[in-house]
């Protein structure tokens, strides 16, 4: 009969009210029996039940919690990595890509795929393993100085990104209203900001991924457009271009970054303390990680294919311009296709933003100590408040002055791909340390494909800026 273990603040509030009331009916029989008792047999065995009732209740509780509850996670946690995955960059380096390249370059979106599923499976094992966020474990591992270096350096990607996702916003609303964006850029930092400061976490990691499902019409694009199935399969595999060399190179590593966005697993950790995790959601974590990132890198090959078979044969075989992008759909779904596009860029880009905003504030407050929590009233953690204000407002500065937001999303994922190392090195330090994670530590599968990811990501850094002054578009 031990109660000991019990966790009842998980449950759904509705079932905590129907539990408690039950038990508290049982308690009150219980109670007015003790007094009678008396050495009664029959008597006392009506007391033995009625406790056994509570205690039957309290199983019944935590079933509620170990499957009810995980399964809850597993269906939200995939909607929400459709929309934390398809972001401006997938998007426009896949667009990008589709349209010079033809379908040649869907290798470079299957390998991103497979790093970030990895990492992201790591994050979450971490995360529910030791109760750290990653910022969390490398500071504490590491100590401030060493961590100074990846803390600055991501703190600044992560504002060209979100400066990018303003943009790409920003655009949505010029191609859904003719007015330009950079009139768009304040407003639309504001409404994120307002989102923020008045929103829980479960907003920002559920409700506006659900409307990213809008995306999933790039999948059924692809299908419709029948495209050479032969094509398809050779695209998985990676061939040198016919032309651009420079140009074919520099895309791969920009799909690469785009892919394989530190503020994804980043975030993941974080939200998964935010949502109390523990070794009970390793399973849970595996699944989310796998089939959520894997739809996400099927709807970027998706874009790809649609990009290859409508823009390169209408002659667009570079796309300088978010204008030329809209067009994409229409084969397909005639005036529809024009605003199912501007839908998914808006959606996936609003989306991004509230995650890269976060993740900023996340980062910030974690390697200065401070107390964090988007579920917290913006007093009880004003540093935390402070940080998502200002980078919002100094992304948006940039694009309200017409900084272009296709350039600027294509050069902050080649540099995101090229300091990805700066991240992942100490995190398989983590991954690998028991103090951390004990006996759930990475195995040969899991380090090699981390070393991969770094040996990948320093190759990049070395390239990337000659690709850039070369061939990037």
């Amino acid at each position: 009969m031990a109660l000991t273990g019990w966790h009842l603040e998980q449950l759904p509030d509705a079932y905590v009210q129907q539990t408690l009331q039950s038990m508290q009916r049982s308690v009150e029989s219980a109670a007015s029996e003790i007094e009678t008792v008396q050495g009664d047999p029959t008597k006392r065995e009506l007391l033995t039940r009625s406790v056994n009732d509570i205690v039957n209740l309290l199983a019944e509780a935590q079933n509620q919690v170990a499957h009810g509850d995980h399964d809850t996670q597993i269906s939200l946690g995939i909607v929400t990595s459709v929309g934390g995955f398809l972001e401006i960059g997938s998007l426009a380096t896949a667009a990008q890509a589709g349209s010079a390249f033809g379908l040649q370059l869907i290798w470079a979106i299957v390998l991103g795929t497979i790093c970030i599923i990895f990492l992201v499976e790591m994050a979450g094992r971490f995360a529910a393993v030791s109760g750290h966020t990653i910022s969390d474990g490398i500071r504490e591992r590491f100590g401030f100085n060493f961590f100074l270096l990846p803390f600055l350096s991501t703190l600044l990607l992560n504002l060209m990104v979100l400066a990018a996702e303003i943009g790409g916003t920003a655009v949505a609303l010029e191609l859904a209203t003719g007015i330009a964006f950079q009139w768009w850029a304040l407003a639309v930092a504001f409404i994120a900001w307002l989102l923020l400061w008045r929103g829980t976490f479960g907003f920002i990691e559920k409700g506006v991924s659900i409307l990213g499902l809008v995306t999933l019409c790039f999948v059924v694009a692809a299908v419709l457009l029948k495209p050479d199935l032969k094509t398809v399969a050779a695209g998985f595999l990676p061939s040198m271009p016919q032309h651009d060399h420079a140009s074919y190179w520099f895309m791969a590593v920009s799909i690469l970054g785009a892919s394989i966005s530190p503020y994804l697993f980043l975030f993941y950790s974080s939200g998964a303390v935010e949502d109390r995790w523990d070794k009970t959601y390793l399973g849970t974590n595996r699944i989310i990680a796998g089939l959520g990132m894997s739809f996400g890198g099927t709807i970027s090959i998706a874009v790809l294919i649609v990009a290859g078979l409508v823009l390169a044969p209408n002659g667009v075989d570079e796309v300088t311009d978010y204008h030329q992008l809209p067009t994409m759909l229409v084969p397909v779904f005639g005036l529809w296709g024009y605003w199912l596009f501007v839908a998914s860029l808006g959606i996936a880009c609003f989306g991004a933003i509230l995650e890269v905003g976060l993740q900023q504030a996340y980062l910030a407050a974690q390697g200065l100590g401070w107390n964090w929590g988007e579920d917290r009233k913006p007093s009880e953690d004003p540093g935390f408040s402070a940080a998502y204000t200002l980078a919002l407002l100094f992304a948006a500065i940039p694009i309200a002055f017409g900084v272009d937001p296709l350039n600027l999303t294509i050069l902050s994922m080649a540099l995101t791909a090229a300091t990805l190392p700066l991240t992942v090195v100490p995190f398989l330090f983590l991954m690998n340390d028991e103090r951390y994670v004990g006996k759930h530590g990475n195995g040969i599968i899991s380090n090699s494909a981390v070393v991969l990811i770094i040996l990948l990501g320093s190759v990049l850094a070395i390239v990337t800026i000659p690709l850039e002054l070369l061939g990037g578009t």
